[in-house]
This record gives C-alpha cells, sequence and structure tokens, in this order.
C-alpha cells in the first residue's frame, strides 16, 4: 500500500506531539487513537514495540469527499501510524491518491496528499 512517510530520531511520545501540531498546522484535527501495542498487550498477553494509530481528519476535505461520494465515509479518518524503530519514530500516513484515484476525486486526493506529506516533513528529525 502506497503511504506517506518520514522517520524521524524523535522518541514516540516526542514524535506524537510533533505529529499532532503538524497535522493542526494543515487543518487536520485527530480524532481518534488507537495504542495497538497496549491493546495487543491487553487482550492477547502479545508483547510489541510500540505502534499507535491517529485518525486523522481535515473537515474540508471530508465533506468534500462525502459530497462526491459518501461511501468515502468508509475510509475515514485518515490513518497516521506513529512505530518505534531501533533509531526513533517512523511515521507514515496513508495516501488518498491510493484510494481515491477516479476523475471525481484525483484533484481532492492530490490536495489531501499534499497537506499530509506537508504535514510529516515539518515534523523535526531530533
Amino acid at each position: 500500500m502506497r503511504s506517506i512517510e518520514t522517520t524521524t530520531t524523535l522518541s514516540m511520545a516526542e514524535a506524537e506531539a510533533a505529529v499532532r501540531s503538524a497535522l493542526a498546522a494543515q487543518g487536520f484535527g485527530v480524532l481518534t487513537e488507537i495504542d495497538l501495542a497496549a491493546t495487543l498487550k491487553a487482550k492477547l498477553g502479545v508483547d510489541r514495540a510500540p505502534l499507535k494509530i491517529l485518525g486523522a481528519c481535515n473537515p474540508a476535505f471530508a465533506h468534500r469527499a462525502l459530497e462526491i461520494d459518501e461511501s468515502v465515509s468508509l475510509m475515514l479518518p485518515c490513518n497516521v501510524v506513529l512505530a518505534e524503530t531501533a533509531d526513533g519514530t517512523r511515521i507514515s500516513a496513508v495516501d488518498p491518491r491510493e484510494f481515491m484515484d477516479s476523475d471525481e476525486f484525483r484533484a481532492l486526493a492530490a490536495d489531501a496528499a499534499d497537506l499530509l506529506a506537508a504535514a510529516l516533513a515539518a515534523v523535526p528529525s531530533a
């Protein structure tokens, strides 16, 4: 699956704070948060490296997309994933162009991808 990615030497907590701030600067709010590592530990007793999913939404883009096709709600909000690595934190965002490749969505998906890319690019490397 195509994604928009960056890696930083920041810790997970620092990277999450930076991502939230960078998303907000691009008009995205975080609607949901899933600590997947904690959930797997609690439900299955599985230990794994920290992994968190932030559900980010830009209301203007969401509204435009829903006006085109309400079934786009199946893909909302946009997932932004933070994963601990040996050197820091990998940050990945779903690339809306991956799922919204029809003519009606092409410009909207490109605009949303540009803002997500700008948000991830704004996260400091250290």
